[in-house]
């Protein structure tokens, strides 16, 4: 009867080992298909991130160019004409 015991310990070892084995490719597999996907989505948030950082020196810039267009209209109207009699 020890006998029948330590060959049904025997054999649920081994089948626990051949399911191990067996279903190891497809962990490893999964692991790296999910090492992917985080490194494309982290690549795609930066591009994102970047863009939206682009967008704001731009708009920053366009906005400072407009402030000196409407400031050389100013600066304009103090310039004495040639030919006025303004000191």
């Amino acid at each position: 009867m020890a006998d029948d015991a330590a060959d049904a310990v025997t054999d649920s070892v081994a089948q626990v080992d051949v399911s191990a084995l067996g279903t190891a490719p497809a962990t490893t597999l999964g692991a790296i298909y999910q090492a992917t996907a985080q490194a494309l989505a982290n690549a795609a948030h930066n591009a994102a991130a970047s863009q939206q950082n682009t967008h704001i020196v731009a708009q920053a810039a366009t906005t400072q160019g407009v402030a000196l267009l409407y400031g050389l209209g100013a600066v304009a109207a103090t310039i004495p004409k040639p030919g006025s009699k303004e000191p």
